[in-house]
């Protein structure tokens, strides 16, 4: 039985299983979905990309989890927190992917807002990230709905291109003074 983690209004979080790797390829393997990727994934990255998911959900209780209509139970994206590298260390990241018959509805926020009270009520992080390609302004919009400022940029190397990218970043507040907390040190 899948394992859910979060709930909204209209959407469901779960782990994904192989049996969503069906939906999950329609989603992965549509070019104007992947844009930001530099392509759409073949059947081996896209295999591989389900792989290194449920590898994360053992290892970490993270990853980016499918993301399901509460009506239908259709798998329409994935949303989740995954730990990136950004300033030599590893930081959560907020990331989100919609097939593409479900853009601008609203899920995307919807589900990325939920796992930011996640992220900063359960997991108990001082600090969530999106790192978006400086060309994916649908999900730059996405960052910045979701309480998210850029905090800095990074180049990535994927596929064959470089990539630069816009780091932003929200901080949970201290109830008591309405301020962020600073991010723990790793040392």
């Amino acid at each position: 039985m899948k394992r859910m983690i979060l709930e909204t209004d209209r959407l469901q979080l779960f782990e994904m299983e192989l049996a969503d790797l069906p939906a999950l390829a329609a989603i992965l393997q549509d070019p104007k979905v992947m844009y930001a990727y530099n392509g759409a994934f073949n059947e081996a990255e896209t295999l591989a990309w389900m792989e290194k998911q449920r590898q994360r959900y053992q290892e970490s209780g993270l990853g980016l989890w499918g993301m399901f209509l509460k009506d239908t139970r259709q798998m329409i994206g994935q949303c989740g927190i995954t730990m990136q590298e950004y300033q030599d260390r590893l930081v959560p990241e907020i990331g989100y992917l919609l097939a593409r018959e479900y853009w601008h509805q609203g899920y995307a926020i919807e589900a990325a807002k939920a796992c930011r009270e996640y992220g900063f009520h359960a997991l108990h992080f001082d600090k969530l990230y999106s790192i978006i390609r400086d060309t994916n302004l649908a999900s730059q919009k996405v960052a910045l709905r979701n309480g998210m400022q850029p905090v800095g940029t990074l180049v990535k190397h994927y596929r064959g291109a470089v990539m630069p990218h816009i780091v932003f970043c929200t901080e949970q507040k201290n109830p008591e003074t309405g301020q962020g907390n600073p991010l723990p040190s790793q040392d």
